[in-house]
């Protein structure tokens, strides 16, 4: 039966409240359909552009073309079933299009300036102002290295925007990256620093524009800057949307040059994915050319050094650096041939070429030199002190005075608290690890290693997970040394975990949670005079559930697959004995993802399934829309279209 528009249009809203992802892209192939099979028709406009916009977003951008081309024919022959709204989406979603196909070296140049003509065209008879046309322009002479980019960038940014230009959170980015690559660093460093305290938002910034700015502050010699920037472009990534191809590679980028080449290159090795695949073949080649910079680099240094990107046929630093070499080589090639130009190959060149530091630029929060990095329990396991606070002098203070470790721990912790309230965590980490020295040093254990749990999570929120990992260990050692209840110690434990999976310390982790499953015991009976258990044991479940999944996602990033699953479902039916459903449900999403890995996809079909149903219950619409992804993939793997194609309607 056809619906009604305005239930149409309620049916499109809900899908593009959705997660980007499989899920809503096939949500909206289903209802495209549908819509053009049965109508309304006034609908169709409506439905074409989430579709376009879901596959854009989606990082399936080659897909989008078929779309937007209906999209745009169905325009031309029926304006009359297009309000204001479809023609503002139709014309904004042009920019897309247009830009898209020239991070296709397939599309020939006559295409593009065609198309570029044609959008021109649209938006004059449209009544609309240039400054897209312009700035699509500019993005064409730009990407192709042309002599004609200078003036191109001009006409943009001096044509007036308009309702049709970049978001004003994108374009102070667009606008920095020419000038840093035209050589304009102070320029490109002002306009930053003036938009920033503006606190831009959008699905991209501020991530893109920090992650510039980090290396315009390393040109410019202002090592701190750069190193606080860092920081902040990482916790940015974490929020955009999108692939982030340019920003990731710069982060890499940015750790070689700023001397940490560890560090870089176990990005470049966690980045390693798109090595091998990207959204589009221009954003491939951006990233292999900041890969083949830091691969250049480590060659000179260390070309036996042992590396392992999945897809990538190298073992050692070298072979990486050929491989990586040798595919940016093929792409530029591409690109020039279709430009016209050497512009491509000229970009390769200078990345190559990398200005690393003398000194390594610290990029840490906390000061982990001269700092206990171990405490040994005394025989009882209790640590070496317990004199109360306040008992001992703490020494003099300022003015002379003598004061008591009570005081002076006050003031530490009053101190802290006000900068983590103000928002400042640098402050605040530093002064929470003053607090836990001078704690440790009284002999308060216990109260040292909180305060250094503190500390670990205003840098793990700054995104330095060397001192994060670093505080959470100290933490972790403290509280057990100091006789703090399993329970306490848990929560940190959880808290260290990510960040000890990320960095090298996941085997470490796994000992702490053996420690932690043999303190906790075993589960406490059920209260006295009833079956249900008491508060007590039900939070002891809930963290023993807690504790099951993290070991199982631990084992995971070790490759440790088949014990990963069974744990993760272990964990799950835990979640749910203790009514934790969304819990639960992530950790079924988990256990799917692993067994679809090991071709266990019976196993998978069902866990999926159950993540499903679960993120459902939970009423959890994005969660739920990221496991049917999953689920609809397999589905069709496995021939069964119909299920998956039921399952991408229910989303709706």
């Amino acid at each position: 039966m056809t619906t009604t528009v305005e239930a149409a249009n309620r049916e499109i809203s809900r899908l593009r409240d959705l997660p980007y992802g499989l899920a809503r892209t096939a949500a909206f192939e289903q209802l495209v359909a549908r819509l053009e099979a049965e109508g309304p028709e006034a609908a169709r406009a409506y439905g074409y552009a989430g579709l376009v916009e879901s596959l854009v977003w989606g990082q399936e951008v080659q897909k989008a073309f078929v779309p937007f081309t209906r999209w745009l024919r169905w325009a031309d022959e029926h304006p009359e079933h297009l309000d204001d709204g479809d023609w503002h989406l139709l014309h904004w979603s042009f920019k897309w299009m247009v830009s898209d196909l020239m991070e296709y070296p397939s599309v020939s140049r006559e295409q593009i300036e065609r198309t570029l003509a044609d959008m021109e065209r649209r938006y004059a008879l449209a009544g609309n102002g240039m400054n897209a046309v312009r700035h699509e322009r500019f993005l064409w002479e730009w990407s192709r290295g042309t002599p004609d980019a200078a003036a191109a960038y001009e006409s943009w940014v001096t044509t007036p925007r308009d309702d049709f230009s970049q978001c004003e959170a994108c374009e102070p980015g667009d606008r920095a990256s020419y000038l840093f690559d035209a050589g304009r660093t102070d320029e490109g460093i002002r306009l930053l620093e003036a938009t920033l305290p503006q606190d831009p938002r959008c699905a991209t910034e501020p991530a893109d524009m920090l992650s510039l700015l980090q290396l315009a502050y390393l040109d410019a010699g202002r090592y701190d800057d750069a190193a606080r920037t860092y920081r902040r472009a990482l916790a940015s990534l974490d929020q955009a949307e999108g692939g982030m191809v340019g920003a990731r590679g710069r982060h890499v980028v940015f750790l070689l040059r700023a001397g940490h080449r560890e560090r870089a290159l176990a990005r470049l090795v966690a980045e390693g994915a798109l090595l091998v695949a990207a959204p589009t073949p221009w954003l491939r080649l951006v990233f292999l050319r900041q890969a083949a910079g830091v691969t250049a680099w480590w060659r000179t240094h260390e070309p036996e050094r042992p590396v392992a990107i999945e897809g990538v046929p190298a073992g050692t630093v070298a072979e990486l650096d050929d491989w990586v070499l040798a595919q940016a080589r093929a792409l530029t090639s591409q690109f020039d041939e279709r430009d016209g130009t050497d512009g491509s190959a000229r970009a390769l060149a200078e990345a190559l070429v990398l200005d690393v530091v003398t000194e390594p630029v610290d990029l840490t929060v906390l000061a982990l030199g001269g700092r206990r990095e171990s405490v040994a329990p005394a025989a009882d396991g209790h640590g070496s002190g317990h004199e109360p606070a306040g008992t001992r002098d703490a020494g003099p203070a300022a003015d002379g005075t003598s004061t008591s470790l009570d005081d002076r721990l006050r003031a530490l912790s009053a101190s802290a608290e006000d900068a983590f309230r103000r928002g400042d965590l640098a402050v605040a980490g530093e002064e929470y690890q003053r607090l836990a020295v001078a704690a440790q040093d009284g002999g308060l254990l216990t109260a040292a290693g909180m305060a250094y749990a503190e500390a670990a999570r205003c840098a793990q929120e700054l995104h330095d997970e060397v001192s994060a990992g670093w505080a959470y260990e100290q933490a972790v050692a403290l509280l057990r040394a100091g006789g703090a209840e399993p329970l306490v110690v848990a929560a940190v434990v959880r808290a260290w975990a990510p960040v000890a999976a990320e960095h090298g310390r996941a085997e470490a982790l796994l000992d702490e949670l053996a420690r932690l499953d043999a303190a906790l015991g075993a589960e406490p009976e059920a209260a006295a005079g009833g079956d249900a258990p008491d508060e007590a044991a039900t939070a002891l479940r809930a963290e023993r559930a807690r504790l099951t999944d993290i070991r199982a996602r631990t084992l995971a990033t070790l490759g440790r697959a088949e014990e990963a699953a069974g744990l993760a479902v272990q964990g799950a039916e835990a979640f749910a004995g203790v009514g934790m459903i969304a819990s639960a449900s992530d950790a079924f999403w988990l256990a799917g993802r692993l067994h679809r890995d090991l071709a266990q996809e019976d196993r998978a079909l069902w866990c999926l399934e159950s993540a499903v149903e679960g993120f459902e219950l939970a009423r959890d619409r994005q969660r739920r829309a990221g496991a049917a992804g999953d689920l609809i993939t397999l589905l069709r793997a496995r021939g069964q279209d119909g299920r998956a194609d039921e399952l991408a309607r229910s989303l709706a």
